[in-house]
C-alpha cells in the first residue's frame, strides 16, 4: 500500500493568535459598538477550528452510497443533487440548446479598475449574436470576484495528486467552516457548465497566463475530469482508502465530455497564442469538442498601443468583433449538431491507452 506522506503542515494556531487573526477583520471603529458580540462569535469560531468542524450540517448518505452509514455533508449533497438534475436537462432533446460564455477578465467598472474590460464587451457581442440565432445564452462573469461581496472561488488543494478518487465531483473540499472557507462560488458554476451544451470563453491576457479568477475557475474543474461522485467511498478524505482505490483501478469519468467549445483570447503585446493553446488543450483533454478554427481566436487589440486608448481602438476594429461574431456561430452550429447527431468526437468511443 502506498502511505501519504506527510510532515509539511504547520501546527494549528494557537488560541492568542487565532484571536488576533480572527479580530483583525473588524479593526474599523464603526463595529466599536457591537465589540461584545464579535468576542461571542470568535468563541464560537475558535471551537469550530480547534475541534476541525468543516461541514454545516451533516446527514447518513442512505443508499445509492457505497457507505449509506457515512455521515455526508447536507450541503455537497444538495450540490451533487443539482448536478444530477442539471444533467438530465442538458440530455433532453426538448431543452432549449444553451451556451455558456465566460467572461475571464478580472476587470470591471465597479471597482478599483473603473472601467469596464474589454472582454466583457466582446462578450456581449457573442450574446448578441446567439440569442439572435435563438440559443438560450448565460453569462458567467468572473470579474464579479472583486466587486461582489464575499464572493470567493478558494483555491484547489489538489486532492487529486494525492489519488484521483479523493477529487470528489462536486468538490467537497469547501465550505469549510472550521477555517472560515465559505461563501465559494463553484457549487453554482458546475451547475451553468452542466447545464450548457456549449462553453465560449473570452478572456485577456496577463502577464502570459490567464487571469487570475479564471484560473481559479479552471483549477476547481479538475474534479470534472475523473472526481469522484462518491465521497462515502473515501470516507471523505481519507487519503489512505483513495490510495487504495485507485490502486485498484480508476476509470477517470469525464464529467463534462461532449460540450462544444470555442475561444477569444486577447491581448496587447505578447502571450496571446501560449494562453489560447493552453486552454484549447487543457478543453480538449475534459472531452469537450472544439467548432474549429474559426472558434479558437487569439488576437491583439491595440498592439503596443496606450492602455488609455483600448476600448477606442476595439471601437474600430471591425474585424475583431466580426471574428468575436464567427466564434459565436461557429459553436451555435457545432452545438445543433452535437444535439442532431450530426457531429461526434471520433475518438469518443476509443478506451484511453493512459487515462490520468
Amino acid at each position: 500500500m502506498t502511505k501519504p506522506r506527510t510532515g509539511q503542515a504547520p501546527s494549528k494556531l494557537g488560541r492568542d493568535e487565532f484571536r488576533i487573526r480572527f479580530l483583525s477583520t473588524f479593526e474599523q471603529s464603526s463595529y466599536d459598538g457591537v465589540r461584545q458580540a464579535i468576542d461571542q462569535i470568535e468563541a464560537v469560531a475558535w471551537d469550530n477550528y480547534a475541534h476541525g468542524r468543516k461541514p454545516l450540517r451533516t446527514e447518513k448518505a442512505g443508499q445509492g452510497y457505497a457507505d449509506p452509514d457515512y455521515d455526508l455533508s447536507v450541503e455537497w449533497r444538495e450540490a451533487s443533487e443539482k448536478l444530477k438534475a442539471a444533467e438530465k436537462r442538458q440530455k433532453d432533446p426538448r431543452t432549449a440548446s444553451r451556451v455558456l460564455i465566460i467572461c475571464g477578465s478580472d476587470r470591471n467598472d465597479g471597482s478599483c479598475p473603473g472601467e469596464m474590460s474589454k472582454s466583457y464587451r466582446l462578450t456581449q457581442i457573442a450574446r448578441m449574436e446567439l440569442e439572435a440565432e435563438g440559443i438560450e445564452v448565460d453569462v458567467l462573469d468572473l470579474s464579479l470576484l472583486i466587486s461582489d461581496y464575499d464572493r470567493h472561488i478558494h483555491p484547489c488543494k489538489g486532492c487529486v495528486s494525492t489519488a484521483m478518487p479523493l477529487c470528489h465531483w462536486p468538490c467537497s473540499c469547501y465550505p469549510n467552516y472550521s477555517l472560515r472557507q465559505t461563501g465559494d462560488w463553484m457549487n453554482e458554476i458546475y451547475e451553468r457548465w452542466v447545464s450548457a451544451h456549449g462553453i465560449i470563453m473570452i478572456s485577456p491576457v496577463y502577464w502570459y497566463q490567464s487571469p487570475s479568477a479564471l484560473k481559479l475557475m479552471i483549477d476547481r474543474l479538475v474534479c470534472a475530469d475523473g472526481g469522484n461522485p462518491d465521497p462515502t467511498s473515501t470516507s471523505g478524505k481519507n487519503a489512505e482508502k483513495a490510495k487504495a482505490i485507485e490502486m485498484e483501478g480508476w476509470d477517470y469519468p469525464k464529467h463534462l465530455a461532449g460540450r462544444a467549445y470555442g475561444l477569444m483570447i486577447h491581448g496587447d503585446v505578447a502571450g496571446i497564442e501560449g494562453t489560447r493553446r493552453a486552454l484549447s488543450d487543457w478543453l480538449d483533454w475534459m472531452g469537450l469538442i472544439d467548432a474549429g478554427p474559426q472558434a479558437r481566436l487569439d488576437r491583439y487589440i491595440g498592439y503596443y498601443k496606450p492602455y488609455a486608448e483600448s476600448h477606442e481602438t476595439l471601437d474600430g476594429d471591425v474585424a475583431v468583433q466580426g471574428e468575436m461574431r464567427n466564434v459565436a456561430l461557429a459553436v451555435c452550429n457545432a452545438v445543433r449538431q452535437l444535439r442532431a447527431g450530426q457531429l461526434r468526437q471520433p475518438d469518443g468511443e476509443l478506451k484511453r491507452i493512459r487515462p490520468k
